[in-house]
């Protein structure tokens, strides 16, 4: 994919940011096989991540978010869309270390936006959903800082966010 060989491409962030779209816009310019790590696993528990939190809680959901986090980093030529919240395990940002990351970035504001009427959002089933944007943003943002690379994706289409990655890989202006 770039001067780093065929390691695979994350691409992380809160939840909101565009992880998935961007991943799957990325992935077609690049050839690359795409996963969403999310739609894995609710593929493989054959339920939705809201099901997966009710019926067994959020710390099996980090387990086998985890666990696929050791069998993506090894392939080749594959983009990645992680959960919000998989960076905030440091083993999981352990696996990635060889992959190529990307944290996408957005205000609370526009995260607010764009979650506000889904209703998938385990973490967002609250009161003040806003406010618990803003406490999990605030929780996470020492996890994100681990990653070199970040992304404000604040006013921009998809094809603008994805058209800057690809950009910048086939540059290989990638922060050292």
């Amino acid at each position: 994919m770039n001067g780093h060989g065929k390691s695979p491409l994350v691409i992380t962030g809160f939840m909101g940011s565009g992880k998935t779209s961007t991943g799957k816009a990325v992935a077609r310019r690049l050839g690359c096989d795409f996963i969403d790590m999310d739609a894995a696993i609710e593929k493989a528990e054959g339920m939705s991540i809201p099901k997966i939190f009710e019926m067994h809680g959020e710390a099996y959901f980090r387990t086998l978010e985890s666990e696929l986090c050791s069998r993506l980093a090894a392939r080749e030529n594959l983009v990645i869309s992680t959960g919000g919240g998989v960076f905030v395990n440091p083993t999981n940002r352990e696996h990635f270390k060889a992959a190529l990351v990307v944290c996408l970035d957005a205000d609370s504001r526009e995260i607010y936006k764009r979650l506000r009427d889904d209703r998938r959002r385990p973490l967002l089933t609250t009161d003040d959903p806003y406010q618990s944007i803003v406490e999990l943003m605030d929780a996470r943002h020492s996890a994100y800082s681990h990653v070199e690379w970040h992304l404000d994706t604040n006013g921009k289409t998809v094809d603008e966010v994805a058209d800057e990655i690809v950009g910048r890989l086939k540059a290989d202006a990638w922060p050292a």
